[in-house]
């Protein structure tokens, strides 16, 4: 092999001092943070999924339904975001006993804090609050969730959190094999016996109450048996060695009654304000957002498998299918016969993903796959990594399209269950994460077709049954995906963009609403960005 010729260029004075400045950067960074680790002196008290809830109003109301399909789980899909948040509210509000809430992202905004107020208010009623939270999103935001936490019926945890509460770049400097893996998962159960779960963390922008963006998402609510199984999974994480309860790390502000009096009197009165917006208007006319049709919800009846990354994935060397949801998934592809449907916001296949999506179409099984545009990714590196595949993909006969990030002024009728919906932002982004296979079966959950999803991140689905649901995701791609999306085409060897615009076929030669400067970037990440990372 020849060897790589040596790199020695003059080091001038000028380099040598921003080579010292870094160097002292860095020094400092390691003083600042000084013998800081993860507390010890603590108390993790085991705690479980309350089993006998029968009794309960949710039990009373869906007991009937799952009554009437032994063996079987109900799903009910949603795509539309102000549906979505008003299932969750719902069921916090019919909670009598217990919420199990674990989420990657749970910001500060008009969601969070109304979803907020209405776990405090759960918990005023005796219902027990579990909230496990990813450690990454919680900077800046110690004080209010240790105010939280501070309710007798609430706890709150973190997943793998961060040492250096205040200075964060810290652990990434120090501690960043540990620190780089994070818990993705999405899940609410209400009184174990209903739950919802999939690609929504919690926040404006996947609630359609963002007026800048919007992400096109998709959940489920569920119940019957599969509950148990969600609430298995998030037992399994709560006590797990890799979760620290959130008073094990001390709030830097004193949180005292005065304090706590102070904000529940601010998160109701911003509750009363909030309901005099056009969100909650709109809200209100939902038939599912009426508390007394929750017996007449639509249920899919059907099998299903859960399937998770085990917590310790934190320091997981191989991928494994008893610890791993990716090996899991793949079955659910080796069992299709005709049709691979695939809905992934962040799409970087690999070489070994790409051949063998390829050698799906060689079997004479139809691939149709919808990830974002240039333009509607909403991280850059990941759509950096994703282009090296494309003109591999589309060559070996992969239906690839990618989403716009313009919100359609004449969007299709049809299909409405698995397409955007938005109602007042400006700009679309995926990000729902679904599979279907041959009309039959669908896959819901937090996992993305990317390196992090199989081997960082912690994952959570469920692939389930679902003749209904796999035949809308076909319909949205037959009838709707030429026009949300672009049509990935290969000319001459050379990339093309084919759309409808007002019914008109309209063909691009360069990455849609982007510009010069973007596709330069993304092209220059490209070069170099580790596909591992994404």
């Amino acid at each position: 092999m020849k060897a790589l010729p040596q790199l020695s260029p003059t080091i001038t004075k000028q380099s040598r001092a921003i080579q010292s400045g870094l160097l002292l950067v860095f020094v400092c960074l390691l003083l600042l943070s000084g013998c800081s680790s993860l507390p010890k002196d603590f108390e993790r008290t085991p705690s479980y999924a309350i089993s006998d809830t029968t009794q309960t109003t949710l039990a009373e109301t869906f007991e009937p339904m799952v009554a009437a399909h032994p063996g079987l789980s109900g799903f009910h899909a949603l795509p539309d975001g102000i549906e979505a948040l008003a299932a969750r509210i719902i069921l916090i509000r019919e909670a009598e006993q217990s919420i199990d809430a674990q989420y990657y992202i749970w910001h500060d905004d008009f969601v969070g804090k109304a979803l907020h107020n209405q776990l405090l208010d759960a918990a005023d009623r005796g219902v027990r609050v579990r909230l496990l939270l990813d450690d990454l999103d919680t900077s800046g935001k110690d004080e209010m969730l240790h105010i939280i936490d501070a309710h007798p019926n609430i706890e709150i945890r973190l997943y793998n959190p961060f040492a250096n509460r205040s200075l964060r770049v810290i652990d990434f400097i120090t501690d960043l094999r540990r620190i780089n893996h994070r818990m993705h998962n999405k899940t609410i159960t209400v009184d174990n016996q209903a739950t919802i779960f999939g690609g929504r963390n919690i926040g404006d922008e996947y609630f359609d109450a963002d007026e800048e963006v919007g992400f096109s998402d998709l959940d489920a609510l569920a119940i019957g048996p599969v509950v148990k199984e969600v609430s298995a999974s998030f037992d399994l994480y709560w006590n797990s060695e890799w979760v620290y309860p959130l008073s094990a790390f001390k709030s830097d502000e004193l949180i005292d009654d005065a304090r706590i009096t102070a904000f529940r009197k601010e998160s109701d009165q911003f509750i009363e304000e909030a309901k005099e917006s056009d969100y909650a208007d709109e809200m209100k006319g939902l038939r599912l957002a009426d508390k007394t049709n929750l017996s007449d919800t639509s249920f899919v009846w059907g099998e299903w498998i859960t399937v998770y990354d085990q917590p310790s994935k934190v320091i997981a060397e191989e991928v494994e299918f008893e610890t791993h949801l990716a090996p899991k998934l793949k079955k659910a592809f080796d069992n299709a016969q005709e049709e691979v449907l695939i809905i992934s916001p962040y799409f970087v296949p690999g070489d070994n993903f790409t051949d063998y999506l390829t050698g799906l179409v060689d079997q004479g099984i139809t691939v149709r796959v919808m990830t974002n545009s240039l333009s509607a990714n909403d991280v850059a590196m990941v759509h950096a990594g994703y282009m090296r595949y494309r003109k591999a993909l589309v060559r070996g006969g992969v239906e690839l399209y990618e989403f716009k990030s313009v919100k359609s002024d004449n969007p299709p009728a049809e299909a409405k269950d698995f397409k955007s919906t938005w109602t007042g932002s400006e700009r679309a982004s995926l990000h729902a994460k679904s599979f279907a296979f041959d009309q039959q079966y669908i896959f819901i959950g937090s996992f993305n077709l990317d390196a992090r999803s199989v081997a960082l991140n912690t994952e959570f689905g469920v692939y389930f049954e679902s003749p209904k649901h796999a035949k809308q995701m076909k319909k949205a791609f037959d009838e709707d995906a030429m026009t949300l999306g672009y049509r990935v085409l290969l000319n001459d060897n050379e990339l093309e963009w084919v759309t409808l615009e007002n019914g008109e076929e309209v063909r691009y030669q360069d990455e849609p609403e982007t510009t010069f400067f973007q596709r330069l970037n993304a092209g220059f990440m490209s070069l170099f960005i580790p596909e591992s990372q994404l």
